[in-house]
């Protein structure tokens, strides 16, 4: 039996561990059919099935679970070493992919990709918008951006982007020449709100902090949007003088400029840690990612 090729376990790997040949496709840059093609040589050569297929789901079959738990170390290690050759480069090269939230991907990425980039024009950077919570490395990403409860265990984390962030409560005009201010969150429950879902289901709570007393409320809402880029429908609705919006103070900042919308509740604004790069705790780090930490360490010591 030949031995198995690196492109041979990167596409079983990546099928394996996005439980779909498609997302595996897109992933490696190659057709579906090819990447089928694949696989399919893979089971031949080996004698057993590595896939449970339906037309619904791709599953790992026993012996596919055990050759993904080895071929996993093994991958990474042949990762690192070949990214030891960039040390003898001029400029650093590869890939860099980041699994972010959507609010970060709008309000804390902008000023750092474009100088990044344009400081390193041989990195390519692949930027992935996922609310949920999400293993990283499950997932091909080299780091992931998230707040403080949220973060992965057993990773290196270190600040990015503003060390102060704010939900704003907000609301166009249209809306409060109709309906009014409120003067306390409790009144919220008496207006109209557009809200959103997590992927998961469940529907984050509007918080509120003043002077010590603090509310914790579900407001009934006329639009319930799944959070990423959805909430830019939320947004939208609320120019429009359809309800009352509750979101990060950044990605609504515009807003207020231009006078589409317009703060209310204010002084019980609830203020909370910026978020967290983070990535995994090994000694050697891709080239992409020690430049892009090097990088944001830089920014937010500047």
């Amino acid at each position: 039996m030949r031995k198995l090729g690196l492109a041979e376990m990167n596409a079983f790997v990546a099928v394996a561990q996005g439980l779909s040949f498609a997302k595996a496709a897109q992933q490696l840059g190659m057709s579906r059919s090819s990447l089928s093609e694949t696989i399919r040589g893979l089971e031949e050569r080996f004698g057993v099935r590595l896939l449970n297929r339906t037309t619904r789901s791709v599953v790992p079959t026993e012996a596919g679970t055990r050759l993904i738990e080895r071929l996993l170390p093994a991958l990474d290690e042949v990762e690192l070493a070949l990214d030891v050759v960039n040390a003898f480069r001029d400029r650093p090269a590869g890939t860099l992919r980041i699994n972010v939230p959507a609010n970060v991907a709008r309000t804390v990425l902008p000023p750092i990709v474009t100088p990044f980039l344009k400081a390193y024009p041989d990195i390519k950077m692949e930027v992935v918008v996922e609310d949920s919570f999400v293993d990283i490395i499950a997932e091909g990403c080299d780091a992931g951006i998230r707040y403080d409860e949220r973060l992965e265990q057993d990773m290196i984390a270190m600040p990015i982007g503003p060390r102060t962030q704010r939900l704003a409560t907000a609301a166009a005009p249209l809306y409060i020449d109709a309906r009014g201010r409120p003067g306390h969150p409790r009144d919220l429950l008496d207006h109209v709100c557009v809200s959103g879902r997590f992927s998961g289901g469940a529907k984050p709570s509007w918080d509120f902090e003043c002077g010590g007393e603090t509310m914790r409320l579900s407001p009934n809402a006329q639009l319930v949007v799944r959070q990423a880029a959805a909430f830019d429908l939320a947004v939208q609705a609320a120019v429009d003088g359809l309800g009352i919006i509750h979101l990060f103070e950044d990605w609504l900042a515009p807003y207020f400029a231009s006078g589409a919308l317009v703060p209310l509740l204010e002084p019980w604004w609830e203020s909370f840690p910026g978020p967290f790069l983070y990535y995994p705790s090994r000694r050697h780090q891709p080239t992409p990612l020690r430049a892009f930490i090097d990088f944001v360490r830089q920014q937010q010591a500047g």
